[in-house]
């Protein structure tokens, strides 16, 4: 049988929640299950809630048989609202692995990754209607510039997106080589992976509104965590990471903590680790998706 997704940083993630067996943990991002197994494992009483929007991971979710164990079909963007569904207000731990699963990357048809040619899609929502097709096809030359820019970090984005809409002008760009022909030129000699990696984020990043998911999440944590609950947070870019490092230490995704008028910090959350925590290089040998892991830990500011 054929690995769905292997955890990145498993042990790591389970220390950060640090697991009563009566607790409520949340698991944001369920993909193969990999993480809400071992979550299971450490319970005896207590509940584990798992939520995704991928049809792919909600039939693995259905190989799991545990009595503590509930699936709940949809985005983490409403974590709060989907929780309250449940009757659960306060939970100890909450867990999110960001990015894609290695399930995606490896399924062509999803449209995920370089290797292989399909549509151009990278919808973790199967039922959205709008792909990363949409993207190359729609958008305006200052559209692509700023998301390749911003999301991509490529240096020659606004040529990359002029190209973009030149190419397009004679025939829709469709497909994951399409894509990859038009751009073929514009790949440092060299680092042509790379470079295509980095426009697929901008286009996947785009497609799932992912940084706009992931800060709605964080705003909601520090209302859902109980008083000594633990966010667990792994990210796979530094756009996500900054983020999550950003909302731990000020509560804000930008600008400096703000004092209350007796100068104590007005934030919701403290890290529990001073920087965030890598994958040994052991780790990284073994499962090469974990060399960009970054994973930060925090609970709610006593």
């Amino acid at each position: 049988m054929s690995v769905y997704h292997t955890p990145v940083m498993l042990k790591e993630c389970l220390e950060g929640l640090n697991i009563k067996p009566d607790g409520i943990y949340v698991d944001v991002t369920f993909g193969g299950g990999g993480h809400s197994r071992a979550i299971l494992e450490k319970l005896t009483t207590g509940k584990l809630y798992s939520f995704d929007q991928d049809a792919d991971a909600k039939e693995q979710s259905k190989l799991i048989e545990n009595k503590n164990f509930t699936f709940i079909e949809a985005n983490f963007r409403n974590i709060k609202q989907y929780l309250r569904l449940y009757g659960v207000r306060k939970v100890d731990g909450i867990l999110a692995d960001l990015g894609i699963s290695s399930h995606q990357i490896d399924t062509p048809e999803r449209g995920f990754s370089t290797r292989y040619d399909a549509e151009l899609d990278m919808r973790m929502n199967q039922n959205a209607d709008f792909s990363a097709k949409n993207i190359v096809n729609e958008y305006s030359v200052d559209e692509l510039h700023k998301i390749l820019g911003m999301y991509g970090e490529i240096k020659n984005a606004r040529t990359a997106a002029q190209t973009i809409y030149t190419a397009r002008l004679n025939r829709p760009i469709n497909t994951i080589n399409d894509l990859k022909n038009v751009m073929g030129k514009l790949a440092p000699k060299g680092k042509e992976n790379k470079y295509f990696a980095q426009v697929f984020q901008a286009l996947r990043i785009v497609v799932n509104e992912e940084m706009a998911v992931l800060e709605e999440f964080l705003l909601q944590t520090p209302e859902v965590l109980a008083p000594e609950g633990r966010l667990v947070v792994m990210s796979y870019h530094s756009l996500e990471d900054r983020l999550v490092k950003n909302f731990i230490r000020s509560g804000k995704f930008s600008g400096e903590v703000e004092k209350d008028i007796f100068g104590n910090d007005k934030k919701p959350l403290e890290a529990i680790t001073r920087k965030a925590i890598e994958a040994t290089p052991e780790e990284v040998e073994q499962n090469p998706r974990a060399r960009s892991a970054k994973l930060r830990i925090a609970e709610p500011l006593k």
